[in-house]
């Protein structure tokens, strides 16, 4: 196409094929609307912002400035500040995870991870495995490199070990998330884990182990992870945004040594560093044991929030919703009656001062549109409860109007 003097949204430019495959998400675009007054929001997945050690943040950006000011803003490894590295695989190993640093790859954000996982493993064409439902994040970054995205059947418990042999075959990878998945809220057992490893193993099958949020767990830590199973088998994504603050943008992989040349040639042709800056400032913040303190504090806030929203979700809606009650993260999943449309829904949710998430979006095939995504971590038990009630308000009105 070309541009006319008539001001018509003709361009000179040529998109490429794999910008075709790119779309909006559909969560950033509902957040615009929850910056509206007087909308209570469960759409949006971020962290509490009163969570943010922000008071730990700046002494340590001080103290970086003061000893090592020239280094943290300097150009920097494309491997990441060592140091963090070498916490990163520590603290991985005290989970049981055999790490070494030298495995440790540092992101800007887990999402970058996922975008140089694509890029490395991803043929116009290849087939991806997912979940059933799944991160869409994952879903736009695998999009653009044209994957043939599958989904797995799951249950409650995650995938169906069993389902894997008529998928895997040809398969570049399956994406997970085994702790307290996005949608789904959902934690995989250790049974569950074990069999998915050893099916995906005898079927020649890597594994994409994504975990944000597995430091989150409300009574019990979350079963050992699957690269502690598999660690040749297994890329492992980790994150700071969940136990810290997500604006720094700031992730990691961990990868099998026979790939981890290539993730860096991608990080590198990216990005060529992550800020090494906020990396010097977390490992401040972080070395000496910080987050033993603070991570309980998280735990204990979002365990009362998520209390708080099953009390009302049981106080609340009517016959035919069914819920989930995680164990840990930020998220409840809900199925509304069969007939419903929780897309359509949504601007009566929002009419009446309350917005969610539909879940339509994170099904890679078939996806269920009486389904949606509530979190609970960023307003007060209080303003959880009111949310709920105008929400099962406008669930009732929307089951009235089926008769």
């Amino acid at each position: 196409m070309t541009a006319t003097a008539s001001g018509r949204n003709d361009t000179l430019w040529t998109l490429a094929r794999r910008a075709e495959r790119m779309n909006p998400s559909i969560i950033r675009e509902i957040l615009k609307v929850t910056e509206r007054p007087g909308i209570l929001s469960l759409a949006g997945g971020l962290p509490s912002p009163d969570s943010f050690p922000i008071d730990a943040m700046r002494e340590a950006s001080v103290k970086v400035l003061q000893t090592a000011g020239r280094e943290a803003l300097q150009y920097a490894a494309s491997e990441g500040y060592a140091p963090l590295r070498e916490w990163v695989a520590a603290h991985l190993g005290a989970q049981g995870m055999r790490v070494d640093a030298s495995q440790v790859l540092i992101t800007t954000g887990s999402q970058q991870g996922l975008d140089l996982c694509a890029k490395v493993l991803i043929d116009s064409g290849s087939r991806v495995l997912v979940e059933t439902p799944t991160y869409l994040g994952a879903l736009q970054a695998f999009a653009p490199y044209e994957a043939e995205v599958d989904a797995v059947p799951s249950d409650d418990d995650g995938p169906l070990p069993e389902a894997l042999a008529g998928l895997a075959q040809g398969a570049r990878f399956f994406y997970l998330l085994p702790n307290f998945q996005n949608p789904s809220g959902r934690s995989m057992s250790a049974a569950r884990r074990a069999a998915l490893v050893a099916e995906a193993r005898r079927l020649g099958l890597p594994l994409l182990e994504d975990n944000p949020y597995g430091d989150l767990w409300f009574d019990a830590p979350s079963p050992p992870a699957l690269a502690s199973h598999h660690p040749e088998g297994v890329i492992y994504l980790g994150s700071f945004s969940k136990v810290l603050a997500p604006g720094l943008r700031l992730g990691y992989v961990v990868a099998p040594p026979a790939l981890y040349p290539k993730l860096l040639q991608a990080k590198q042709a990216a990005d060529l560093h992550t800020p090494v800056f906020n990396q010097r400032v977390v490992h401040e913040v972080i070395r000496d044991g910080f987050l033993d303190q603070h991570v309980p504090q998280i735990r204990a806030r979002y365990k009362a929030n998520r209390d708080a929203m099953r009390a009302a979700l049981e106080r609340h809606m009517p016959a035919g919703c069914r819920w989930n009650t995680p164990t840990g993260g930020m998220f409840f999943w809900m199925d509304l009656p069969e007939d419903l449309d929780a897309m359509a829904m949504l601007p009566m949710a929002v009419e009446a001062g309350v917005a969610y998430v539909p879940g339509a979006a994170f099904y890679a095939r078939d996806p269920q549109p009486n389904t949606l995504r509530l979190s609970f971590v960023t307003l007060s038990p209080e303003q959880i409860a009111t949310a709920v009630e105008k929400l099962a308000a406008v669930v009732r009105a929307a089951v009235d109007a089926q008769r």
